[in-house]
């Protein structure tokens, strides 16, 4: 396997091997440790990174430009709004400029239909690495992340058994991208997938059957079921997490009489006691309390929401110093 990163974009992890990941992995965890005991690591000096959201962000907004800070360089921060793209301007002609000022372009874009096509145009055009901060069907630093998070509470991985779990929200219609990323990459790993939603909430064909043939590869199962209590009795660990229903319902509307009739899925402690005695929740945040979990649970011992959005801050700076810095890294005279 080659070791060099430097140049790639990161749109998905299926365009990483797994090796290629598990050096991610390790990347993050030096950078934990040394961002533990206030070693600097100025791998990225003087290396600028623009952050383009067409939406609002806490943890992938802040760990991008806290990390890049961290790491010597600096995060110019756009808000597409406020851009010549709401005027019409091309993504080729956005990625062309802007990677002639600086070295990596990162991109949150949700719409529907319509985000990651857009991060694949700028990719196309872009000379220096576009980042996915978020589209409508991947959100890799998360699934990254998780990884991490998993790995750091259990170590092998093979055999757990990790349940996504479709949750009630009425706060806004959630993208796909956090459960088709983790349905797609957990079973890299040899993990038992479980992916519970109501009907009406599938991901696509398409994912699925990734899904499967990453279990097939890797040892690991993916079982998809419209029962709720099979995902949690046994678990290791449970992610229960609104999403819309984008694959079978194209409107942007939040709440209808579907919505309201799934309204019994919620993390409640009654749940969470059939599953394993250590089972962890997780949860990328923002969770949606009172719908999708109760206070009780994503407060308790077993919650390792916070954990987990830590682990955003260290594998953002894993994969900005792999892919903008790295074999042949240009050294300031």
């Amino acid at each position: 396997m080659k070791s060099i990163f430097r140049g790639r974009h990161f749109i998905t992890l299926d365009d990483y091997a797994r090796e290629e990941i598990d050096i991610m992995l390790e990347v993050s965890l030096d950078l934990k440790k040394k961002f533990a005991m206030g070693v600097p690591t100025p791998y990225l000096q003087y290396q600028t990174i623009f952050l383009m959201f067409f939406e609002q962000s806490t943890r992938t907004r802040n760990s991008m430009e806290a990390g890049i800070s961290q790491l010597g360089g600096h995060a110019n921060y756009l808000d597409t709004s406020g851009m010549q793209i709401a005027h019409g301007e091309s993504a080729k002609d956005t990625a062309i400029v802007l990677s002639r000022y600086g070295q990596a372009i990162a991109c949150r874009y949700c719409d529907w239909g319509i985000g990651n096509k857009y991060l694949k145009e700028m990719a196309r055009w872009s000379t220096v690495p576009v980042m996915n901060l978020q589209c409508d069907l991947y959100h890799p630093f998360q699934g990254l992340a998780d990884l991490m998070t998993m790995k750091e509470k259990i170590g092998d991985l093979k055999g757990v058994k990790v349940s996504i779990i479709w949750a009630y929200a009425e706060s806004r219609k959630k993208p796909i991208s956090v459960p088709l990323s983790q349905v797609l990459l957990f079973p890299r790993y040899g993990m038992d997938v479980v992916l519970a939603h109501p009907k009406g909430y599938e991901l696509p064909d398409w994912v699925i059957e990734k899904a499967r043939a990453n279990a097939a590869r890797h040892g690991g199962t993916v079982t998809v079921t419209n029962n709720e209590a099979e995902a949690y009795e046994g678990a290791h660990i449970v992610i229960p997490k609104n999403w819309g229903n984008w694959v079978t319902d194209q409107s942007t509307s939040v709440i209808d009489d579907h919505l309201v009739a799934n309204k019994s899925w919620i993390c409640t402690e009654e749940k969470m006691a059939t599953a394993g005695k250590e089972v962890m929740y997780m949860h990328a945040l923002p969770a949606d309390r009172g719908n999708e979990v109760v206070d009780s649970v994503i407060d308790g011992p077993h919650s390792i929401v916070y954990d987990e959005a830590e682990n955003r801050l260290h594998t953002a700076k894993a994969v900005m110093t792999l892919l903008m810095g790295g074999w042949g890294q240009k050294l300031p005279l």
